[in-house]
């Protein structure tokens, strides 16, 4: 807990891990900055950063993400709440059902992936807020690690999988003996029949035997 305070005071950094400790360091400290209108300048900067990486979102969802700031800068707490009001000025929003939303201004939604299948991790910005992800997706997804084996619905790790414009199911996978087993479940019941959709979940299944060095 001690090592925990520091590392959040800014005191450590985690220099690596080994098997799954963490291994701790001396944080070199920075001058401390005394102008105002810089350290708000650098908080803008950081809440841009992170709000960029996980928008769109609902206030919320938007409200607590921001709030975690004060544990990132604890040297800046009290200048978060301030900031949190600012970044609402800049944000582009709208009210959709009764809720507000917010996304960067001048951001371009595009479609790169097309018609491709993608295993989403538990916590990519597209599964973390899981407000969000119900809301856009009408079902709701849970991260069950540490969900007793006999309640699980989903499984130990189970990746959501992005179909197109849609997360349609999930996917659990485990390796044995060298080879990839895949373990699918579907919102709807069934897979889609959709011919291209058999050979892009077969594609990135392929995309990740790579990554795993595995058969």
């Amino acid at each position: 807990h001690i090592l925990d305070a520091m590392h959040y005071q800014g005191a450590l950094r985690i220099v690596r891990r080994e098997n799954g400790i963490r291994l701790y360091g001396i944080q070199v400290q920075e001058p401390a900055i005394r102008d105002k209108a810089e350290q708000s300048s650098r908080l803008d900067s950081l809440i841009d950063m992170v709000f960029c990486l996980y928008a769109p979102m609902p206030e919320a969802s938007l409200n607590s993400l921001l709030a975690r700031l004060r544990l990132a800068t604890p040297q800046w707490e009290k200048e978060v709440r301030p900031a949190i009001k600012r970044a609402k000025t800049r944000f582009e929003k709208t009210e959709i059902g009764g809720v507000k939303w917010y996304w960067p201004k001048r951001e371009a939604p595009v479609n790169a992936d097309g018609d491709r299948v993608r295993f989403l991790a538990p916590f990519d910005p597209l599964v973390w807020d899981r407000r969000r992800f119900e809301v856009f997706w009408g079902w709701a997804y849970r991260f069950e690690a540490y969900t007793p084996k006999t309640k699980r619905k989903f499984g130990y790790y189970a990746m959501p999988m992005l179909w197109r414009e849609h997360v349609i199911g999930w996917a659990n996978l485990t390796v044995d003996d060298s080879k990839l087993i895949g373990d699918f479940g579907y919102v709807a019941g069934p897979a889609p029949r959709d011919r291209i959709f058999k050979q892009e979940l077969e594609a990135e299944i392929g995309r990740m035997k790579t990554f795993l060095r595995v058969r």
